[in-house]
């Protein structure tokens, strides 16, 4: 364990947030308050075996090892779960979809990935977030490119780790994470200035991208709403970003995974448009890779009241629920499928469908759904 008890030491830390997240934190950093973060180290112990007092120490070195993974894997999956609560309470969509989904499927309802964006620019981009899954075990995979919206992204594979018995969501089996990030450098110069102008001035902001998004607080100061608008014209992306921060972007139903009739996407599809849900429409409504092994849809994103810098009160677009369906290999296809595994399944990301999905929070799709 590492305590931060020092009134020095938090004075330091908490003069580094910008007064937004300050609020926020006052009480956790309250006189005679202790903070604890778990140590959470990639370390390997190395145990060598022998007789005697050396086999003792060993076991013993063993047994703290397994005690500080479970410490790390729960604080890890609390961080999730509290990421998971503030996109619920911004949402309603997916809060209504994932009642309707176990309402008919009360069993397991596990994540396939969940998906962040960022600004590609002075350590706010995709390494910020990527830092605390990294800590927790998690691999690097594939990058994806977006030319047209000037974006790139990494998805992050899962380390091996047992789902909370009869576990949900974030504490199911641990979902791939998606991260993108806007390539601020390609944008005209008047946007590059508003990102940097907030950006900028909360220096050490990125530092604490996935404390931010558990909080569902920015890192920077909220923006004038002409900066919004100006954003808007440019990248749509941007926009979101700039007064959304590192929020939860979307969560993704694993289809397949679902027990009952649902676990088919075009099922699910029809049983949620059935329900009234507005799904994202750009491209056909369901998003199919070259090799028809990804399938994936998607709702359009909700919208919330957000009042800027300058007292001006607008809708902005906020998240939505994501669905994926991975099929079976070829080369697995004889597997009976009571054996059939997720390392059976086609893996990664596919751009064609994620260059859809992006849409699901802009003003096209958006408009749909109050038309």
């Amino acid at each position: 364990m590492i305590s931060l008890h020092s009134s020095a030491i938090k004075a330091s830390l908490y003069g580094s947030f910008p007064s937004s997240l300050r609020s926020t934190l006052s009480v956790s950093f309250s006189a005679g308050s202790l903070i604890r973060l778990p140590s959470v180290g990639k370390r390997n112990l190395s145990v060598v075996v022998s007789s005697g007092r050396d086999s003792s120490m060993s076991s013993n070195n063993v047994s703290r090892g397994s005690s500080s993974k479970v410490a790390a894997e729960s604080f890890f999956r609390s961080v999730l779960g509290q990421m998971e609560t503030v996109y619920l309470n911004r949402n309603p969509t997916p809060k209504s979809v994932l009642e309707l989904v176990r309402s008919v499927d009360d069993q397991q309802l596990c994540y396939d990935h969940l998906a962040f964006r960022t600004f590609g620019i002075g350590g706010y981009g995709i390494d910020s977030l990527a830092s605390f899954f990294l800590d927790y075990g998690y691999t690097p995979m594939d990058e994806l490119k977006f030319p047209a919206k000037k974006l790139r992204a990494l998805w992050f594979a899962p380390p091996n780790a047992s789902a909370v018995p009869g576990g949900s969501g974030v504490n199911g089996p641990l979902p791939r994470v998606f991260i993108s990030e806007l390539l601020v450098d390609q944008m005209s110069s008047q946007t590059q200035d508003v990102i940097r102008k907030y950006t900028e001035a909360s220096p050490n902001g990125k530092k604490y991208a996935g404390l931010s998004s558990a909080l569902g607080t920015l890192t920077w100061e909220k923006p004038l709403s002409s900066e919004f608008e100006q954003l808007a014209r440019e990248s749509e992306y941007a926009a979101w970003t700039l007064v959304n921060g590192y929020a939860l972007n979307h969560v993704t139903i694993s289809v397949h995974r679902l027990k009952s009739h649902l676990n088919k996407i075009k099922k699910l599809n029809q049983f949620l448009e059935e329900k009234g849900i507005k799904l994202n429409s750009e491209g056909g409504v369901l998003k199919v890779s070259p090799d028809g092994g990804l399938q994936q849809s998607s709702t359009v994103a909700d919208s919330i009241s957000f009042k800027f810098a300058d007292g001006v009160i607008k809708s902005i677009p906020c998240s939505y629920i994501e669905f994926a369906e991975r099929l079976v290999l070829p080369q697995y296809q004889n597997i009976p499928e009571s054996e059939i595994q997720e390392s059976h399944r086609r893996d990664g990301f596919e751009v064609g469908n994620a260059d859809k999905i992006f849409e699901s929070t802009f003003q096209e799709q958006l408009s749909r759904r109050t038309g």
